[in-house]
């Protein structure tokens, strides 16, 4: 809290901050002091980590972008300095992450309280380019809150999702896409692309997510496998038998002719081996 009030000091010093941007800037604070808070006494944790420290720092960030986009409804805001700090808040996303892995603080609050950030500098964000692209850009910050207050509606929504690498480059490239537009440094139709480039991956995102929780709410029946009859395989006829012929092979010891023991007699009793006589 004492963080965000010299932070909203320095604004308010150096490019100017109204009424409106102080109360949003200590509306805020007190809004996630009060919401942290309640996540460490929930988690049993008494203080914060390494990682906490970091996306702490992130937050505050959030507070001054806050400030200035809320004071931008009443003048001009500094567009350089807002796309700075946002840009800085964006890099300091990479980091946290970094430090719980290897520090081995990685908690169930940190990401929470790392979601939460990101959502919110993403909805801040949309407020301050929607006025210069039109009112469908609040689709991009809103949704994430739109999927809660469904949830309240639809429990099956509240479920718990498995991790999912794409669904972090998704949620990372909201914001560098959302301060590419507010930098004003594209022409029209490039931003007007890129917005809707952010919001056409958001919904990607949102949805097969949805449809994850769809399919594993509380007493959905999966569609059983439809069993598919067989078809009959043909069987080739077996071929008619043929029926063998006998065969005359002449034998293997050739028969005495009738006058072979005259032979053998006029032989004196000895018959030749060869028959040919």
């Amino acid at each position: 809290m004492g963080a965000q009030l010299v932070v909203l000091a320095a604004l308010a010093a150096t490019v100017g901050l109204g009424s409106a941007g102080w109360l949003a800037g200590a509306g805020y604070a007190v809004v996630t002091c009060l919401a942290l808070s309640r996540g460490l006494h929930r988690a049993g944790s008494v203080r914060l980590g390494p990682a906490d420290r970091v996306t702490l720092t992130r937050a505050v960030l959030v507070g001054a972008v806050t400030a200035l986009v809320v004071d931008s409804f009443a003048r001009p805001a500094p567009v350089g300095l807002l796309v700075a700090v946002s840009a800085v808040a964006l890099l300091l996303d990479a980091v946290d992450g970094r430090v719980a892995r290897r520090t081995g603080t990685a908690s169930e609050l940190g990401a929470r309280f790392d979601m939460e950030v990101d959502a919110f500098l993403i909805l801040v964000l949309s407020v301050y380019v929607a006025p210069a692209t039109g009112g469908w850009v609040l689709a991009i910050g809103a949704m994430r809150y739109a999927f809660v207050a469904a949830s309240v509606v639809l429990p099956w929504l509240s479920g718990s999702l498995p991790p999912r690498y794409w669904r972090k480059v998704v949620a990372a490239a909201q914001g560098v896409l959302l301060t590419v537009a507010a930098a004003q440094v594209l022409p029209g139709p490039w931003t007007m692309l890129v917005l809707v480039a952010a919001l056409a991956l958001l919904v990607e995102s949102f949805g097969r997510d949805v449809a994850w929780l769809w399919r594993r709410r509380p007493g959905h029946r999966a569609p059983r496998p439809v069993a598919v009859p067989a078809r009959p395989v043909a069987v080739p006829a077996r071929p008619a038998a043929v029926p063998i012929r006998p065969v005359n092979v002449p034998p293997l010891v050739p028969v005495l002719p009738v006058h072979a023991p005259a032979m053998a007699a006029r032989s004196s009793g000895t018959v030749h081996s060869d028959w040919r006589l």
